[in-house]
């Protein structure tokens, strides 16, 4: 029985890919006090154990699976890497690559005392900075370099030893240093500085200002009396007569007639209106002047939640209060906006920053969502249909580009087809934010793309490296984790103090900064937990942008370096 079932993994080698994904997604979502493997590291680990039995893997198949995923990374990265080069988050953005090149810089120092070859080295920088992605960049660099056969094949069996140690260790100690020991360091209350930072952005419900009602709004309808200090002013008037608390007036009936409100008509005395805004303003504020009233085909209005990709390049950079006051917003309200190539939730308050690429969530009648999406984005309602020919095509050329080679005297360089694939990803992910009328792709579906094309090729990898496994780890040694902590710690703990006094991050977003400069989502995950707000994300989006392409290139550069 056991030699048919080792000869069936052996004869057909789709089995134990896909058991390496169902090993890595169980194990890798099970947390202890907040902190989990995450799937890449525990597919790897089951891929090594699994890979002892011996398998020969297409090298060429594991970059399959890793196009999907550059392109799937690029994509979604796109406008965030763009905006962080030419539309204001160069702060963010120059904070993100002075870490990066810590991070490089800081592996290469102890590859170089601990005397680590260009193998171990490369899968080193990849755990430590935790970017997995950079793994088949420096694959593929070993492979084109001027070392002999034997020195090429032991370099790349040490690879997937050095990082699967120095990734679990450069996960846990991004999320330890940033969330747990960065805080104390600097004597932070993260959930007292989130407070002060939703306060300081106009997201207190409790104060009333203009452009804090930007949350899932209610309808009600309310009878006008003689005495009532709304007649005779016109719609518009009536809107911001409540201390300028922003209402919208859909709709009113007059002498049993339901019209148009139309900004310019007239209340009238008698007249039934009907109010929609922040259900805290009409309790406390609009009930203390008006009657309520019961009017159920009045408020009947039908109203939609769709999500709009922001293009407009007037809206870039522009605060919700800001965009209050613009007539085209007139009856809409934002309830959520998600950014990045995570989907970062950005919390919603007056003073919020939208940015081309965001994505809003607005509710509202379809009449004014056309309005608003016409003058500022793109209707970007669910649908389950990708663009598998623009995607397709996008790899193609990514890769053909990335195969060009230029030579410096005796130097070949070249970006190498993935490198190409995530610089094309970047490109038309950018251009679609801006022009989004071709290369649809659902979100869904960069998901899939993400972490199929990434934890198949780490699947393949840890297969194919696993029998020179236990070699890998008798060479590194046991003092290649105190190696791993000293990489992986210093750029973290460094980031803090420059985020904090040279960069001048406020308190609630510093470590988010860096947690997205770290390209470490987990750490992101326990800050938002430990503060209780979603507030740390403000910093983390920009910063994973420019990290991920950045760290993955580097993955050409420690091989040079080295």
């Amino acid at each position: 029985m056991t030699e048919w079932l080792v000869a069936t993994l052996r004869e057909n080698v789709e089995i134990p890919l896909f058991l390496c994904l169902v090993v890595g997604f169980t194990v890798g979502r099970v947390q202890v006090r907040g902190i989990s493997l995450g799937e890449v590291t525990a597919t790897l680990l089951a891929a090594l154990a699994i890979g002892q039995i011996g398998f020969e893997i297409s090298p060429k198949m594991k970059f399959v699976f890793f196009s999907l995923y550059l392109f799937a990374v690029g994509y979604s990265a796109g406008p965030q890497f763009v905006r962080a080069l030419f539309e204001g988050g160069f702060k963010q953005a120059g904070f993100a690559v002075v870490v990066c090149i810590m991070s490089l810089l800081s592996v290469y120092a102890v590859a170089r005392l601990a005397g680590l070859d260009v193998g171990a080295a490369a899968g080193f920088f990849a755990g430590s900075a935790t970017t997995s992605p950079s793994l088949p960049l420096s694959e593929t660099a070993i492979a084109k370099s001027s070392m002999t056969a034997a020195a090429k094949a032991h370099a790349l069996d040490l690879m997937p030893a050095a990082f699967s140690i120095s990734f679990i260790i450069g996960t846990l100690s991004s999320v330890i240093v940033l969330a747990i020991v960065g805080p104390r360091l600097l004597k932070i209350d993260l959930a007292a500085a989130c407070r002060a930072y939703v306060e300081k952005m106009g997201g207190n419900d409790s104060k009333a200002r203009r452009g804090t009602a930007w949350h899932q709004y209610v309808a009600r309808a309310y009878r006008v009396d003689e005495k009532s200090p709304l007649v005779g002013l016109n719609v518009a008037d009536a809107e911001h007569f409540f201390d300028n608390h922003r209402l919208f007036l859909a709709r009113l009936r007059r002498e049993g007639e339901i019209m148009e409100a139309t900004t310019s008509v007239t209340i009238a005395a008698g007249d039934i209106i009907a109010l929609a805004g922040s259900r805290h303003v009409l309790l406390s504020e609009v009930s203390k002047v008006l009657e309520e009233v019961d009017d159920a085909e009045l408020l009947g209005v039908q109203v939609e939640g769709t999500d709009v990709l922001i293009t407009s390049s007037a809206l870039a950079g522009e605060t919700l209060k800001a965009l209050a006051d613009l007539p085209e917003t007139r009856g809409v309200f934002i309830t959520a906006i998600h950014r990045g190539a995570l989907s970062v939730s950005i919390p919603v308050f007056a003073d919020t920053t939208l940015y081309r690429g965001d994505v809003i969530r607005i509710i509202g009648r379809p009449t004014d969502i056309a309005g608003f999406a016409k003058k500022f984005g793109y209707l970007d309602r669910e649908t389950e249909r990708a663009d598998i020919a623009f995607i397709s095509a996008a790899i193609v050329a990514g890769a053909v580009i990335g195969a060009l080679s230029f030579r410096v005297g005796e130097v070949p360089l070249t970006l190498s087809t993935a490198g190409g694939i995530l610089l094309i990803g970047l490109f038309f992910g950018w251009l679609r934010s801006v022009h989004p009328v071709f290369g649809r792709v659902p979100g869904a579906t960069l998901w899939f793309m993400n972490s199929i094309g990434l934890n198949l090729f780490i699947a393949a990898l840890g297969l194919a490296a696993a029998p020179a496994l236990a070699g890998g780890l008798k060479e590194l040694g046991p003092v290649f984790l105190l190696w791993s902590l000293v990489a992986s710690i210093v750029p973290s703990l460094l980031a803090i103090y420059l985020g904090k006094y040279v960069f001048r991050f406020d308190d609630a977003i510093l470590f988010g900064c860096c947690a997205g400069a770290r390209k470490s989502s987990p750490a992101l995950a326990m800050l938002t937990e430990k503060a209780e707000s979603q507030v740390p994300a403000i910093g983390f989006s920009v910063g994973y942008a420019v990290s991920t392409t950045l760290l993955i290139l580097f993955g050409l550069v420690i091989v040079m370096m080295m």
